[in-house]
């Protein structure tokens, strides 16, 4: 078993775990194909991490199992817009912590 870990990517964890649940339990090669034709920003990234993980055990992408692909949520990064009569209203920019893990399929 191997894993791969991307921590503080600039993305909403609501939407990156829509693209996560997708491949969970899936082979490995057929979820990197199934991440490629994804129009979300958050299947680019899930795919360099899963891409990460196979590397990391030294495993060929079609004799691998996702099994677990986790999405958790990261700090926000406060931005703040100013407003009418010299007000400011607060900007929250959500970051994610993405956790693979990839074992040699039985």
């Amino acid at each position: 078993m191997s894993r791969a870990i991307l921590r503080f990517v600039r993305l909403s964890p609501t939407k990156a775990r829509l693209v996560a649940r997708e491949i969970q339990g899936m082979n490995g090669e057929e979820a990197l194909a199934k991440l490629e034709f994804m129009p979300n920003k958050a299947a680019r990234i899930i795919a360099k991490v899963v891409t990460s993980a196979i590397a990391n055990g030294g495993y060929d992408a079609d004799e691998v199992i996702i099994k677990s692909c986790r999405v958790d949520r990261g700090p926000y990064l406060k931005r703040y817009r100013p407003r009418a009569r010299g007000m400011a209203s607060r900007i929250l920019k959500p970051t994610s912590h993405i956790y693979v893990e990839v074992e040699k399929e039985s």
